[in-house]
């Protein structure tokens, strides 16, 4: 558990017990949007300024890697509808995010920016509160904002009730407290956020490495080892059989890194780079590419172990790619036959591709393109 800083003017109690109680990610977001806000200099903010930053700091997880945020989260079904209209990618900057918000006029939207609002901008200072009933709490949302205001020790108050427009004002020990830490904030509510998505999502890998747009993939040891094989022997892709060259070669992701979120060497193998852009972040169809798959894999295993400078090659892609000695001895280490590489790789890859099936991501076959 993360230790927050100490302050002579807040009560970092209160603080510590912000996200104890959470069935949906609202309190995470709108938290660290107030965070984002008052880092940049800001007191004063509205509803809509804190729910948009809500959707830009979720925008990646959800459309880019499907995140589930909560069983009937509103904020991930706004994400999903912003994305299906509004042409943004996947791996938008933020700012783009803002942009496109501040000038969208969608009743649709509003709908589901008013739903967040129902509750967290109250819920999230609970733990602060001393005065407030059950019943405030399911009463009218004026009212409690009215209750609310006369407690002491709260992060921000509430000006008068205007939709959207309404806004909170941090006060200034508190600007003062989350300017001073905000990195050690932004830290302990991605802490919290990893540990909420990891109980959200059971079955998908890589939470922490998913949430943010990731630095470029390095993939260039694994080109150079399958051009060292290049050298030596002819090699093909499986998908169209085309032939491979140090100039058109591509490194795919069997299982979309965009679910693996990792490089490790069994998901990767060799294909064109117009093809690696069809596929895109689909799963390929596993009875017609796995056997092919499988094939070539075994076929690489036979070249590093024959060639030195291919094994020289793999060696150097072991020390990145490889991240579990289970997973060599099961793939790399001498003496394999076919059908025991097979078995091996098809019990360390199904589970996951499967999972990614699960997680909605598309079936692909380049054939029926």
């Amino acid at each position: 558990m993360m230790q927050l800083p100490s302050s002579e003017t807040i009560d970092i109690e209160y603080l510590g017990r912000l996200f104890d109680k959470k069935s949906e990610s609202y309190k995470l977001f709108w938290f660290l949007a107030i965070v984002d806000k008052v880092s940049s200099g800001k007191s004063y903010l509205t509803y809509d300024e804190l729910i948009n930053r809500m959707i830009a700091d979720s925008w990646y997880m959800v459309t880019e890697f499907r995140l589930n945020l909560g069983p009937s989260d509103t904020l991930e079904a706004l994400v999903k509808y912003i994305y299906q209209i509004s042409g943004l990618k996947s791996n938008e900057e933020p700012d783009v995010i803002l942009s496109f918000l501040n000038r969208l006029n969608d009743k649709k939207v509003a709908e589901m920016k008013r739903t967040i609002t129902q509750n967290v901008p109250y819920r999230l200072q609970a733990p602060f509160t001393k005065q407030i009933t059950n019943d405030m709490w399911k009463g009218s949302r004026k009212n409690l904002a009215k209750k609310l205001n006369q407690e002491k020790r709260l992060i921000y108050y509430f000006t008068e009730l205007a939709g959207m427009k309404t806004a909170i004002e941090i006060q200034p020990e508190w600007c003062d407290y989350i300017s001073k830490n905000k990195e050690i904030l932004r830290g302990w509510v991605r802490y919290n956020l990893i540990m909420y998505l990891q109980r959200r999502n059971p079955n998908v890998p890589g939470i922490a490495e998913k949430l943010d747009i990731p630095k470029r993939r390095r993939l260039n040891l694994v080109i150079q080892y399958w051009k060292k094989i290049i050298e030596i022997k002819p090699v093909s892709e499986i998908y169209l059989n085309q032939s491979l060259t140090s100039k058109n070669i591509s490194i795919d992701h069997f299982v979309p890194w965009s679910y693996v979120a990792h490089n490790e060497f069994w998901n990767l193998h060799p294909t064109t780079k117009n093809i690696n852009s069809q596929k895109g972040n689909n799963l390929p169809d596993w009875d017609i590419y796995f056997p092919a798959l499988c094939r070539k894999e075994y076929f690489s295993y036979n070249m590093m172990w024959e060639y030195e400078m291919v094994h020289e090659a793999f060696e150097k892609c072991r020390n990145v790619h490889i991240n579990s000695d289970e997973v060599y001895m099961k793939l790399y280490k001498p003496g394999l036959n076919e059908d025991e590489f097979r078995n091996n790789l098809e019990n360390i890859m199904l589970p996951v591709y499967k999972s990614a099936q699960n997680a909605g991501f598309r079936g692909w076959n380049l054939k029926s393109i």
